[in-house]
């Protein structure tokens, strides 16, 4: 039922309509039952020979008529109902979209991005069937097949309840096979997760496949999450390959007593030609709803299979939210403090090693703190804390004297720029991976943008400047342009705080020079944090901080750091060395 409520709100939203679909259905299946009545009298008629040319005319424009008015309404209701299940998925979808955006770092950690394409997708497809031609289907097994058998008993009760002798075995069997088909859709729906997550995997790393000649072997993979999912399909089959022809079985048996028994009564009289020809039209009309009535079984057990899945993500409360009373800041000044900061990536931050120990520290406002220290010591870990993408497990982070948990999350992220380690682009034009396509961005603030990350010429150079299509993840960019162009994007940001993790890691020596002269001309404007492995990146930088195994090792200005014989000076005097080489 919980699920159930997921979908409620969407059909509130859309009640006048699926009202005046559901009337239009009824008035379709109302003037179905007409036509079995002109059949009898049209029967009748010739049988006795009573009836003349014009009589039979002015039935085949009756059925002419009712024709006509079925089609007109089953234009509508098929406008109203499965316009409104297109109002269910569009209003799931964005639903989904909106929570998965809420959710924390920590979420997509250990989700696959295929599990999530699968719920945005074929789950909210079996939504809407269920909500749209499930609804039809249940209508029309209830109205439908009520108004039949009325009409049945109205010629001959016995005989309608010799043909009803079937329905208790259908009811029987819908119930047992519910069960399992629920059962069944989950298996596949995951099957199908898993099946998403397999191509797009290979998909996005086809040039990595073709360059290791691994073809065969991405092949192998596909296939066997392929015949992993066909045969959970094929369990399914099995259920569902049993339901509908046994519902055919039933309703043929229903013919089967109507054509003896009737054809009888036929004989001896009892009921009239017309009637026996009419009952067994109906019997044909009845054959639907019976027909409906399994459908809809699959249709609602597929779609709240469905739910259940969608419901399940739903459910997920992100990690990270805000407090019950958290503060908006009007002017943020970016003065940042740890204090006693331990972080584990445990669940709640606890159970596994730390990443961060006892972390104590002091930025501040429009100073630059550099942050270096061998791979997996902590560094963006560090950088990531500061906008909240985790939680702390012990102590705390505070912003201009708050804690960034007092703070809304939209207003603390707001205030800072964050390039992470590796730059992401959408697969849209270099304009709307700078500008977030926002078109308020002036063509003068773009150029000043790629001009302080040195990539303005680059983009000149492309036949479409800033229009140029990027492609997938920035495909037809290389490694620094790609940086640069994520750099452009966090100066265009009118952010206090500027967080850059790596930001000339792909860059040559005289460009990143040029990058950090653009950081130089920032000092005092902003705060700025620096993770580098490259020392020329810090060496300006107001403080520095060395980090190894989580903690702090070495904190100090450049000068300071070299004159030691700890991690800083080795660093510097490799790389000077290697500078020194590289110019030779």
């Amino acid at each position: 039922m919980k699920s159930i409520a997921l979908i409620k709100p969407y059909f509130k939203e859309n009640r006048w309509k699926i009202v005046a679909g559901l009337l239009s259905l009824m008035v379709v299946d109302g003037l179905q039952l007409f036509i079995p009545r002109i059949i009898k009298w049209s029967v009748d008629g010739l049988t006795a020979l009573q009836i003349d040319v014009g009589q039979l005319l002015l039935y085949a424009i009756y059925m002419v008529i009712i024709a006509l008015l079925i089609g007109t309404f089953r234009y509508v209701w098929r406008r109203c109902l499965l316009g409104a299940s297109r109002r269910v998925e569009e209003g799931l979808r964005n639903r989904l979209l909106a929570h998965i955006q809420t959710l924390s770092a920590s979420f997509f950690d250990h989700t696959q991005t295929g599990d999530l394409m699968a719920h945005a997708t074929n789950d909210i497809q079996q939504v809407r069937m269920a909500a749209g031609m499930g609804l039809v289907a249940l209508n029309d097994a209830i109205v439908l097949g009520a108004a039949a058998i009325g009409f049945m008993l109205y010629i001959n009760v016995t005989l309608t309840l010799f043909v009803l002798i079937p329905m208790p075995l259908i009811t029987i069997s819908t119930k047992i096979f519910s069960k399992q088909m629920h059962q069944r859709y989950q298996q596949v729906q995951a099957a199908f997760s898993d099946l998403t997550e397999v191509i797009r995997e290979r998909f996005a790393g086809i040039r990595i496949i073709k360059a290791h000649n691994h073809k065969q072997q991405a092949a192998a993979r596909v296939n066997a999450v392929s015949n992993a999912y066909v045969r959970e399909n094929l369990g399914l089959v099995k259920i569902v390959g049993s339901f509908f022809p046994m519902m055919l079985l039933f309703t043929n048996l229903s013919l089967a007593i109507v054509l003896y028994l009737g054809g009888r009564q036929t004989i001896f009289q009892t009921i009239t030609p017309g009637d026996f020809v009419a009952f067994i039209s109906y019997l044909g009309l009845l054959t639907w709803p019976m027909m409906a009535l399994g459908w809809v079984t699959n249709l609602i057990q597929r779609g709240r299979a469905s739910l259940d899945r969608l419901n399940h993500i739903l459910e997920t409360r992100p990690e990270i939210q805000n407090q019950k009373h958290a503060r908006t800041l009007d002017r943020y000044e970016g003065r940042i403090v740890f204090e006693n900061v331990d972080f584990s990536y445990g669940a709640n931050g606890n159970g596994g090693p730390m990443a961060l120990s006892g972390i104590n520290l002091t930025v501040e406002p429009g100073t630059v703190l550099g942050i270096v220290g061998p791979p997996g010591s902590g560094k963006t870990t560090l950088a990531n804390l500061i906008p909240r993408r985790y939680e702390v497990s012990r102590g705390n982070i505070r912003v201009d004297g708050h804690d960034i948990r007092s703070l809304q999350l939209d207003n603390l992220r707001s205030q800072i720029a964050f390039t992470p380690q590796e730059p992401f682009l959408f697969a849209g034009t270099i304009r709307e991976n700078i500008t977030f396509d926002s078109p308020l961005i002036a063509e003068n603030q773009l150029q000043t943008v790629t001009q302080k990350a040195a990539v303005y010429e680059t983009i000149q150079a492309f036949s479409n400047g800033y229009e140029t299509i990027v492609g997938e993840k920035g495909v037809i960019l290389s490694g620094g342009q790609k940086q640069r162009i994520a750099l452009a994007r966090a100066f265009n940001q009118d952010a206090k705080i500027l967080i850059l993790d790596d930001p000339i890691s792909q860059v040559d020596l005289a460009t990143g020079n040029s990058i950090i002269e653009t950081l130089k001309s920032m000092i005092g404007q902003k705060t700025i944090i620096i993770v580098s492995h490259r020392i020329s990146a810090v060496r300006f930088a107001d403080q520095i901080i060395a980090l190894e195994q989580g903690r702090i090792r070495e904190q100090g200005a450049h000068q300071d750091l070299i004159a030691t014989d700890g991690y800083y000076a080795r660093a510097f005097q490799l790389q000077e060395l290697e500078e020194d080489l590289n110019a030779s």
